[in-house]
């Protein structure tokens, strides 16, 4: 950029909402570092969520339920940092936020006040919806989540798809609608049936962004290590592998590798010199010693 570029401005929540005026789709990935969010920018998205996922994607754990407010701060942090135009959506962590309204809002007010969020994500319906119409009346926006919620995969019979039946399609659209009056700005709906997004859609105000929901959310989610394949963990049915980093990135360590065990590399051009005589000098000062 020029020093008389104008800066690409930050979009806001009354952007998204035009978009969805507009049946402009909205693009959202799950990114959680700061060369991930330079890339989400730089590739035009609308929204970045540093999703609890990371847990598993960049620390290591078995599922999304050990990760810990510090954990995930750190991550935001380094996104924010990355991030200039896309809106920055932070993830609450399980165990942060469910308690009390007061846990819930101190929690989400330090993933504004430490990592610089404009919105934080919390999930299901129930008690969260307390927690969501608390989180809005203290001037932090939500963005809620239903269908499949990650945090509590077990207690709804693991990482599988939610209602598929008409009475379960109906607690879905139930929460959604919930969360909708306890004045959340956006739902995520992530593995519910095609038809259950159909039926939910024109019942909402607020833009829905969709994971394995189908065509008629206002705009779609995909983890970053899952569309570019470098998570080599099992992906979702809803995965779309748009690149194969992994593999690039595996392909070029070996490379190296190789060059360093065959003494190919570093060649002569990989290294610094000294100045003319400079070398006869120090030979001459280390003979001396």
């Amino acid at each position: 950029m020029s020093a008389h570029a104008t800066p690409t401005p930050r979009l806001t929540l009354g952007d998204i909402a035009k978009k969805k005026a507009a049946r402009e789709p909205i693009v959202m990935v799950t990114a959680y570092d700061y060369p991930s969010a330079q890339i989400a920018d730089a590739a035009g998205v609308d929204m970045v969520l540093v999703g609890d996922s990371g847990a598993m994607t960049v620390l290591g754990y078995d599922s999304t339920v050990p990760v810990t407010i510090d954990e995930m701060l750190m991550l935001t942090k380094a996104t924010r940092r990355g991030l200039t135009r896309a809106l920055l959506v932070g993830d609450l962590p399980f165990g942060s936020y469910e308690a009390s309204d007061e846990l819930a809002i101190s929690t989400a007010q330090r993933f504004v006040k430490e990592a610089g969020v404009d919105l934080v994500k919390i999930e299901r319906g129930g008690t969260t919806v307390h927690r969501a119409r608390a989180l809005v009346n203290a001037g932090i926006p939500v963005v809620g989540h239903v269908g499949l919620t990650p945090q509590t995969a077990t207690a709804l019979g693991g990482y599988r798809a939610q209602g598929r039946t008409a009475e379960a399609a109906l607690a879905v659209i139930d929460d959604a609608l919930a969360l909708q009056e306890a004045g959340v700005s956006l739902i995520v709906v992530e593995a519910v049936p095609s038809q259950v997004m159909a039926a939910l859609a024109p019942l909402l105000r607020v833009p829905t962004i969709g994971i394995g929901a189908g065509s008629d959310a206002d705009g779609q989610v995909l983890v970053f290590h899952d569309l570019l394949g470098i998570y080599d963990g099992p992906a979702a049915k809803f995965v779309k592998r748009y690149a194969d980093v992994r593999a690039a990135s595996v392909a070029g360590v070996a490379a190296y590798a190789a060059e360093v065990r065959s003494g190919v590399y570093p060649a002569p051009e990989h290294g610094y010199g000294m100045p003319e005589g400079e070398a006869a000098r120090l030979r001459e000062s280390l003979d001396t010693r």
